[in-house]
């Protein structure tokens, strides 16, 4: 069975002054109009099991208006076992608890992964490279407590690099210095991507097949590095880019940035052997998001245990019937699944049926 969210409390949270839900082992689906908070809902799940949200929000900016502090709090069970979880807000802080003990945001996620999938990411194919990088990232993150770790430590590496890139004159033998802080850091998160990516598009690929019939996706990680990385060790990838930098320092320097390196990566999809982006259909691309999210839902199960809770944040008015049918089919195997909308006339009949429907402008 596995751990499923059973309540969610809302205290001064966004636009909530007291708000209590209870959720379905299966699909709760939560109806009502735009602005009354349904987002904000998915918002609070989302941080009391990613440790974070896809708002990027500050701690402030939770709270209600003209409130001090604001708490969530959800309960978990399953298997025979109760945990609770909260986090209280409060000036510029968060802070996370799990069964009354204070944790780290990185904590959650070991206990119950969530999926998120909302309309900004129907654009996953054909947004900048940094989209693409953000997801497989924050997937990361949420899979090994260490990737944001090893993330965060390159990606200021990478800072201390550029600004001492802008000075007027460097000072060569500290650049050389940072070059093998970045060479390292940024070695260790190639690796890290490569071997996460890699177990997605293991999954991927079938999924893919199964939402539409007779096409081959395929995809591939795109190394600003200029190599196919094939097996390469940590070691070895941290002496290819040390040889990158060191060959386009000049260029570096010129343009007061690191020009290589993961922060500078790609994922691209063919279908068909074709690229998704520049000749995919709109129904295709969205097919690969879709895809993306069923494999993330997959591997997360495989990472810890357990079936994640999927969130779907008013996603189903923005697919196609044959798109709807496919998630649908999808959520019926067991995943515990909260959606947002606006309308349920774009879900089928028996779907309603066997799901918990709370109105939330009620």
């Amino acid at each position: 069975m596995g751990l499923h969210v059973k309540t969610l409390g809302m205290r001064d949270w966004r636009n909530f002054g007291e708000k209590s839900i209870d959720f379905a082992d299966g699909m709760t689906i939560l109806a009502g109009r735009n602005a009354v908070g349904k987002t904000n809902t998915v918002e609070a799940l989302q941080m009391l099991t990613a440790g974070v949200t896809f708002r990027k929000a500050k701690p402030s900016q939770q709270v209600r208006e003209d409130c001090a502090a604001a708490k969530i709090s959800a309960r978990l069970e399953g298997d025979g076992r109760v945990i609770d979880v909260s986090c209280e807000v409060e000036g510029k802080r968060r802070r996370f608890f799990k069964n009354g003990k204070k944790c780290s945001s990185q904590d959650l996620p070991e206990t119950l992964m969530s999926v998120l999938f909302n309309p900004d990411d129907l654009s996953f194919v054909k947004r900048g490279a940094s989209y693409r990088r953000d997801e497989l990232d924050s997937f990361g993150r949420q899979a090994n407590r260490g990737y944001a770790k090893v993330l965060s430590a390159y990606l200021r590496s990478v800072e201390q690099r550029n600004r001492l890139l802008k000075e007027d004159y460097p000072d060569l033998a500290l650049l050389d210095a940072w070059d093998a802080s970045v060479s390292l850091g940024g070695a260790t998160l190639l690796a890290a991507r490569l071997r996460l990516f890699d177990r997605l598009r293991h999954y991927l690929r079938d999924i893919y097949r199964e939402i539409a019939t007779g096409e081959e996706l395929d995809c591939r990680y795109v190394s600003s590095l200029g190599e196919d990385l094939g097996a390469r060790t940590r070691d070895e990838l941290c002496d290819l880019f040390a040889r990158k930098l060191e060959e386009g320092r000049q260029d570096d320097l010129r343009r007061q940035q690191t020009l290589v390196g993961p922060q500078r990566d790609d994922i691209a999809f063919t279908i068909d052997g074709r690229d998704a982006r520049a000749y995919g259909s709109q129904g295709q691309q969205r097919s690969i998001v879709l895809a993306w999210k069923m494999a993330e839902v997959r591997l997360s199960q495989e990472v810890v245990g357990e079936q994640p809770l999927l969130l779907l944040d008013d996603v189903m008015s923005e697919l196609d019937e044959d798109r709807r049918d496919a998630m649908t089919r999808f959520v019926q195997s067991g995943i515990q699944t909260v959606v947002t909308t606006t309308n349920l006339g774009y879900f089928p009949e028996e779907l309603l049926l066997d799901a918990k429907v709370v109105r939330i402008d009620e």
